[in-house]
């Protein structure tokens, strides 16, 4: 009977080393993982500056089509009112 806590302790022995060391490393490089992330979070890369710029061109192109068929319309509109027939 008195055997059976041995068989169990000596396993537990061997293995908590390892993760007392683990944790010790975690906790170590902690501060340095965060800060890596608040640095990550604050800048923005050539990739996202891309997809941003292109966003925005699109938005722009976009709106300068509705201002044109907008003008475009406004002319034709005007062209018939001063009594010319093809617009």
């Amino acid at each position: 009977m008195k055997a059976t806590p041995i068989w169990i302790a000596l396993p537990a022995l061997l293995l908590l080393p390892g993760c007392v060391a683990k944790t010790a490393l975690d906790v170590a490089t902690l501060p340095v993982r965060a800060g890596s992330q608040a640095v990550d979070w604050s800048t923005t890369s050539r990739e996202e500056a891309d997809r941003n710029y292109g966003r925005k061109m699109r938005k722009q192109e976009a709106r300068e089509a509705r201002e044109r068929q907008k003008a475009e319309k406004q002319r034709r509109r005007e062209c018939r009112k001063a009594g010319y027939g093809n617009c």
